[in-house]
């Protein structure tokens, strides 16, 4: 072949230039998959969201509904009949919120681990031994009529929402659950899915269980745990590390219980006066879901958690004080954080308010239950605090095979058997025994079980020792708490279980008094109301447009026998039982008193001698008393209005931050940071603002200081709560002789010294956790709050938790002030509770009330209504939200037209 005809061989590509086209390839594949990824993921995200505008025939309406939405997705929903509104509540929740819903639901029920596998099985168990889902059961069967008609259409709605959706089109999550548990399909709700909700809100507030089973397991570990009578040594620790209520310093619910005539009116009622003291009162196979140690803390992730901040706010003003001579209304509950938030607001009206329905109500609800929980008709408003009475007691049983003993005879325990189903793995058979005062939790929870092995000094010596009765009969001997039965039988081969007496296991009538409270108008039906509302036990104030404000202690409150429930008590002698509740009529109540306001902020109802006993283990009423002041304060300069109310929920004062700061004002620290340090506390305002690095140090001081005091010692730190902790180190700053204040196991040794270590200590940990520069820490990083979803927020799995959780965010407050954002000593600083909603309700003006709560609207992660509301709850910023027809039309950016199929 010649030159001519050859044909020149293309030559190779380069090795790099190889490599450049494979890698185009790569990146452009990678590119196409994460595309492709991406409108996956945003498809599936954005399926789930409701129609919120339009039109929708559904099967189970009479007549056409309208749901009015405003810019935060909050709905008014407006129709003819109760029974078509409270449809359309179950519809508009569930388009919402169900995922939500449906994993409460399974909570109270005891079925988690349908959901989520083996690891909630243990959880399950405790719940089930519970029986929420039962007593709920048995609440439905007794209501009336009328009120069961509520939660059937809104059964009803919810189920119509079901019919028209399944899996990722209700909620993200269905499709992430699906990777694990492909079988899983939510079944129709069913008015008990909706009771069952209030049990577990009232396991949120149940009351001082944890502080009842802390105190008897300190007092056998201080006693030596070998069964012998509790010294007056252990006695007198008892009582100093859980003193009494300051009444001589934090004010008191109602003074003067209030002599309400016919009609709801007050004999004695005057018009208000300030006190001339304006002091403080001026007194999956893949996702590893979340187990813990503790099922009782599995419980409380799963439901709610009595830890540091629960309880609430509230109060209420008379005209006589405000700028608009009406009353003024506050609320702010502190419940755990939750995403989404545990409330949801909405409106319900009747077309036309009449004796058929009654109904044009706004405020917060739960998802899954009907009706409005706090909030506000035409005519009243009311709010809630948790009552901190003693609603629980432990009881230590002697037990002898399918027997315990009771009065000096044995009686047959009671035994039901249920069916555990888990998802991915075999059912679990679980047999659940109860005795006269409820079910055995010893073998389900670590601190009932330790009881039951150990039971309390002064509950088990054994009568061949000559301190009690002989074999058989019946005997006493001094214990913790006074005098108390040592068990027929009893030695040391005993065998002992705890059994639960608690109001939610009994049915009540809390279910029907939501809608009694949303149709009162006057405080006579206020009242009625109340009545009603026995569980959980609520302080509950009022207001109403014709200028009167008012409180009712509602609940159903123990009355005991020879014991008062401040420790386990002796479940084989009858002696110990309730013996009834306290009368309706003789709870405290207080209408338009002299002082034109009331306060309740957990802190004790009436002074001690009231006629009953309530409790022992109330909230200190520091949070009370700083509101007082306020209120006082700024009343004594101008009338008051709503910013002013809102200003104060906003108060982040830190009480005992003051304390420590005069304390420390004598105190040689050693090293140039410490003492910079300290320096800070001088010129602090006392109050805990997300900017403020006084707050930040005055906060890890306090923390450092109660660790140091407790730590290495035979008594562990109090555990439920700071309030009880600044009364504990307030008096012990009162007495640098105190003994607590040597510590040997740190070398610590008298007052200065332990206040000295503890803030060098403080130094040290804030500065390696925000730099050697005091100026430029702050609270707000430190006391972050991060939302997480309760359930796919804690998987394991950082993708997926990226999905539904969001934050963290800076916060201001802190334990045991005013702006009441919980966090636990030892920890991390960062919020755990929160006030979960603010409202200040205007009885001048409905329209220009104020609300806010955590999260927002939504239970779709991604939507706009996710945590649309979050950045304004951490500024404690409230808005306006309309209530009257015209403001309501005013404020809708949506509005979805429901009308009956066909």
């Amino acid at each position: 072949m010649t030159d001519s005809q050859t044909t020149a061989v293309p030559s190779r590509p380069s090795l790099g230039v190889r490599i450049g086209r494979i890698a185009f390839l790569v990146v452009a594949g990678i590119v196409v998959v994460a595309v492709a990824a991406a409108f996956f993921v945003t498809w599936t995200i954005q399926r789930s969201f409701p129609q919120t505008s339009g039109s929708l025939e559904l099967d189970g309406l009479s007549a056409e509904v309208t749901v009015q939405r405003d810019s935060q997705g909050i709905p008014t929903i407006t129709a003819d009949t109760t029974g078509d509104l409270f449809f359309a509540e179950g519809f508009v929740h569930a388009q919402d919120r169900f995922f939500e819903m449906d994993f409460r639901r399974h909570v109270t029920a005891g079925r988690v681990a349908e959901m989520f596998g083996e690891s909630q099985a243990g959880t399950d168990a405790f719940l089930r031994t519970l029986g929420w889902r039962t007593v709920a059961e048995a609440e439905v069967d007794a209501m009336d009529e009328t009120t069961l008609g509520y939660y059937e259409a809104y059964a009803d709605g919810v189920n119509a929402y079901l019919a028209s959706r399944s899996g990722a089109e209700l909620s993200l999550e269905y499709a992430v659950i699906g990777m694990q548990n492909p079988d899983y399909r939510p079944e129709p709700w069913e008015p008990a899915d909706s009771v069952a909700w209030l049990k577990a809100m009232a396991w949120d507030l149940r009351g001082n269980i944890e502080d009842e089973t802390e105190r008897a397991l300190l007092a056998a570990e201080l006693d030596g745990g070998d069964g012998a009578t509790a010294t007056p040594e252990t006695q007198a620790l008892l009582e100093k590390l859980y003193p009494a209520y300051p009444f001589d310093e934090n004010p008191v619910i109602v003074p003067k219980i209030t002599a309400v005539q016919e009609g709801g009116t007050d004999a004695d009622a005057a018009s208000a006066t300030l006190p001339d003291d304006t002091g403080i009162q001026e007194a999956s196979t893949t996702i590893e879901w979340e187990e813990t140690s503790s099922v009782i803390e599995a419980a409380s992730i799963l439901v709610g958690d009595v830890g540091e901040g629960i309880g609430s706010n509230s109060w209420v003003v008379s005209g006589s004080l405000t700028e608009s001579g009406m009353p003024l209304l506050a609320n702010d509950p502190h419940l755990g954080a939750s995403l989404p938030s545990v409330w949801y607001q909405v409106q319900l009206k009747c077309s036309t308010v009449d004796d058929e329905c009654p109904f044009d109500v706004g405020g917060f609800s739960f998802s899954g239950l009907p009706g409005v929980v706090i909030g506000h008709n035409q005519s009243i408003a009311w709010g809630f605090t948790n009552l901190t009475t003693d609603v629980t007691d432990l009881y230590v049983e002697r037990i002898e095979g399918d027997q315990y003993w009771r009065d000096g005879a044995l009686v047959p325990l009671e035994e039901r058997t249920e069916t555990i189903k888990v998802a991915g793995g075999d059912d679990i058979e679980l047999t659940i025994r109860s005795t006269g005062h409820g079910p055995i939790i010893s073998g389900l929870t670590d601190a009932s079980s330790a009881i039951a092995e150990d039971p309390l000094p002064g509950l088990t010596a054994d009568p061949s020792t000559g301190s009690g009765a002989q074999e058989g009969t019946s005997g006493t001997q001094e214990g913790t708490s006074g005098t108390q039965v040592v068990p027929p039988g009893s030695g040391a081969d005993a065998e002992y279980a705890v059994s639960l007496r608690w109001t939610a296991l009994d049915p009540g009538t809390a279910a029907t008094a939501i809608f009694a409270l949303s149709t009162a108008q006057d405080f006579e039906g206020f009242r009625a109301a109340a009545s009603l509302f026995d569980v959980p036990a609520q302080n509950l104030i009022y207001a109403d447009t014709s200028g009167n404000i008012g409180y009712q202690t509602p609940g159903r409150l123990p009355i005991r026998g020879a014991g008062d429930g401040w420790m386990p008590q002796p479940g084989w002698d009858s002696s110990y039982d309730w013996t009834g509740f306290i009368p309706f009529e003789e709870l405290p109540v207080s209408y338009n008193p002299s002082s034109g306001y009331i306060v309740t902020a957990n802190n004790a109802i009436v002074a001690d001698d009231y006629a009953y006993f309530l409790s022992r283990d109330w909230d200190y009423g520091y949070r009370a008393a700083r509101i007082v002041h306020l209120i006082e304060r700024r009343a004594a300069v101008a009338p008051l209005t709503a910013e002013d109310m809102r200003e104060i929920q906003m108060d982040s004062e830190m009480w005992i931050g003051k304390r420590l700061a005069t304390a420390l004002g004598d105190i040689e620290v050693s090293g140039a940071g410490p003492k910079a340090a300290v320096d800070l506390l001088q010129t602090w305002d006392a109050q805990n603002a997300a900017s403020s690095a006084g707050a930040a140090y005055a906060n890890v001081l306090w923390s450092n200081l109660v660790q140091n005091v407790f730590a290495d010692r035979e008594q562990p730190l109090p555990s439920d709560g700071q309030g009880r902790l600044f009364t504990v180190v307030s008096t012990m700053l009162d007495d640098p002789a105190d003994p607590l204040w040597t510590n040997e196991k740190l070398g610590v040794a008298g007052m200065p010294e332990m206040l000295a270590r503890s803030a060098e200590d403080a130094y040290d940990e804030l500065s390696a956790r925000q730099g050697t520069d005091v100026d430029r820490w702050n609270w707000g990083d430190l006391h972050a709050i991060t939302l997480t979803s309760d359930t796919l927020g804690s998987s394991g799995i950082a993708p997926i938790e990226a999905l539904f959780n969001r934050g963290p965010y800076p916060v201001s407050g802190g334990a045991s002030v005013v702006n009441a954002t919980g966090w636990e000593i030892g920890s991390d600083y960062s919020t755990t509770t929160v006030p979960s909603m603010r409202m200040v309700v205007d009885l001048a003006d409905l329209d220009a009330s104020s609300w806010n709560h955590l999260t927002g609207a939504s239970g779709h992660a991604f939507h706009a209504n996710y945590v649309d509301q979050t950045a304004d709850w951490a500024a404690g910023v409230q808005r306006p939200w309309a209530f009257s027809p015209k403001q309501v039309d005013a404020a809708t950016v949506d509005t979805l037209v429901l009308t009956p199929a066909g």
